[in-house]
């Protein structure tokens, strides 16, 4: 009987990502890790001070309050972004020029740089050169991004829903494709209607989409930076100032780099914590079924 040997050559192909992934992520990882339990003054000078940085983080009310509305900001995203995405991928035409169109289309808003669209979105909702700003006013609306907190939070979320819908509908679009035309021969001859079609057929074949879908635009949106900065640098207030704008404050604006450093640990885990009961969630509830 002879035992066959398993070639591991093939794991030298991932070393170089591995290597890769040290020098991008754990070494930075590493460094904030140390100045979150250290005070650093310089070089020479660093005092260990364990866990006082994250107790002086959990502390502070703008942690809290900014914790708050990132929450809130993320799940209205996903409460919006991921019924219409799945609704535009339902129309997308199947095939032909049209439908090449309509990738394209889609496509274009994910090509704008971050700061760009919060650049558009500040002329766009400005009530006397704006498009939207101008309409609204006319129509009678007491429209102002720069002094209306409701209106600067409100600008910010269609923004961002005009900007990432578009990843949603490709993602889901390409799940419905792959779908086989066997499933929709067999709902017609059952004479199914539209929505047995899509309760049973199309949104479990779309699950796996789904997660990747609503796990991408959790990370993304619950770091957004660059749009709500443009637009309304955090304000009116702090009415739109989010977790990224506040370790940045801290981080640059204070130069607190021990308590900045505690923060982005305590950031990541939240991000990272989340995720996970999102995926487990999700993939358990498959298993079930």
């Amino acid at each position: 009987m002879t035992v066959k040997v398993k070639n591991q050559k093939a794991l030298w192909l991932v070393l170089p990502v591995f290597i890769l992934v040290a020098f991008s992520s754990l070494i930075p990882l590493m460094t904030i890790v140390n100045y979150s339990i250290q005070d650093i003054f310089d070089v020479n000078n660093a005092y260990y001070v364990g866990t006082d940085w994250f107790r002086e983080v959990l502390g502070d009310p703008r942690l809290r309050d900014s914790l708050v509305r990132q929450f809130g900001f993320s799940a209205s995203v996903l409460l919006i972004e991921i019924p219409l995405g799945i609704g535009i991928a339902l129309m997308m035409p199947k095939s032909g020029r049209l439908a090449s169109l309509c990738l394209v289309v889609m496509a274009v808003p994910l090509l704008i740089p971050w700061n760009v669209v919060g650049t558009i979105w500040q002329i766009y909702g400005r009530a006397d050169i704006g498009l939207m700003g101008s309409a609204l006013t006319s129509m009678g609306f007491d429209y102002n991004y720069a002094s209306d907190p409701v209106d600067a939070w409100l600008t910010v979320l269609v923004m961002d829903v005009w900007h990432w819908t578009s990843l949603v509908a490709l993602l889901c679009f390409s799940g419905l494709r792959a779908i086989p035309e066997a499933y929709y021969q067999a709902a017609q001859i059952d004479r199914a209607s539209a929505w047995s079609v899509f309760r049973y057929i199309q949104l479990p074949k779309l699950k796996n989409v789904l997660v990747i879908a609503i796990l991408l635009r959790f990370m993304d949106s619950f770091m957004i930076y660059a749009e709500p900065l443009v637009l309304t640098g955090g304000g009116p207030g702090n009415s739109t100032t989010f977790l990224s704008q506040t370790l940045t404050k801290m981080a640059i604006g204070q130069f607190d780099l021990g308590p900045a450093a505690a923060f982005s640990l305590i950031y990541f885990l939240i991000i990272l914590a989340v995720s996970y009961v999102f995926f487990t969630t999700i993939t358990q509830m498959d298993k079930e079924r």
